[in-house]
């Protein structure tokens, strides 16, 4: 196999994961041509199949199902010697892959990415938006450096760093702003508007009002905390939205914030990454800029 180039293997691995040629060939820059004489050369060289081909769709074979898992080991180890040479220099450089869930990214974000780039700026900063369970993921295949999340996310090969705590607010229409504001438990017999599943905000905000997840809720789920503002505007019933969401969400809505009585519901926000790796330490580093940018908020 004295062709086979870690090119290919990168390609492969896009493939394997878009399921797609057009999509594929997008994440690496390249044409779509360019992308298929690539993988045409891999499974030459391989002697066999990697994916079975039809008009709209691509999948693995089974030997690629096996393959795919090996390449995946073999670049995680690549891109970790890259870390290493990167962490032997003592300062954070080049390509740095981050994520962050949506209930943080509008807001914290642009703060992060300002202290980073003034901070850093030799820095060449990939930001991924997603759930939880896509980051946690993504780092353990070595697709993402680290991430932004809430925790704690209980997964043995990663480091978690805790950040900062905030508390969640209740938003109401302003009709409601001279009302009582409910405990936890009265909520479960309100119109409380959610995130839909898989958001771990969701998650916290029923553990909250100790409500089951498994109950069927008909048109009271949204898929950004944005759309549940709005529809608390619209008079369709409350929310409960993280403190750092309120400036951004709430003033092009008729809504009011109330917080809760104490002990408010609150969330932990920290970092996470490999333990694997060995850029720990510049990590720490990005952590603390995570930090100072929820404090200037």
């Amino acid at each position: 196999m004295a062709n086979l180039t870690l090119r290919q293997l990168r390609y492969f691995e896009a493939l394997a994961q878009h399921r797609h040629f057009g999509r594929a060939a997008e994440a690496c820059a390249i044409s779509q041509p360019a992308l298929s004489v690539q993988i045409k050369d891999l499974e030459e060289t391989l002697g066999t199949g990697l994916f079975e081909r039809s008009p709209r769709q691509v999948r693995l074979t089974s030997f690629g199902e096996a393959f795919a898992e090996r390449v995946r080991d073999i670049l995680r180890a690549v891109d970790e010697l890259d870390d290493f040479a990167r962490s032997a220099k003592d300062r954070l450089t080049g390509r740095f892959r981050l994520g962050v869930i949506p209930t943080i990214a509008p807001y914290l974000l642009p703060a992060v990415i300002g202290k980073l780039t003034r901070s850093h700026p030799a820095l060449d900063l990939h930001v991924r938006e997603t759930l939880t369970p896509r980051l946690v993921h993504e780092l353990l295949q070595g697709q993402l450096d680290t991430a932004i999340v809430a925790l704690p996310v209980a997964e043995p090969a990663l480091i978690e760093t805790p950040l900062f705590s905030e508390n969640f607010v209740l938003v109401r229409p302003d009709s409601d702003a001279q009302k009582p504001v409910p405990a936890g438990d009265e909520l479960r017999n309100m119109r409380l508007l959610l995130l839909e599943e898989g958001h771990c905000f969701r998650d916290q905000t029923l553990a909250f009002c100790n409500a089951p997840s498994a109950v069927p809720r008909d048109g009271l789920d949204g898929s950004s905390l944005s759309t549940l503002v709005q529809m608390v505007g619209a008079g369709i019933g409350v929310t409960i939205i993280p403190e750092m969401a309120v400036d951004v969400e709430t003033r092009s809505a008729n809504v009011c914030c109330s917080r809760f009585e104490h002990p408010q519901p609150e969330r932990t926000i920290g970092m996470i990454w490999r333990k694997s790796s060995p850029l720990g330490d510049a990590f720490a580093e990005v952590a603390e800029v995570v930090r100072l940018s929820f404090q200037s908020l």
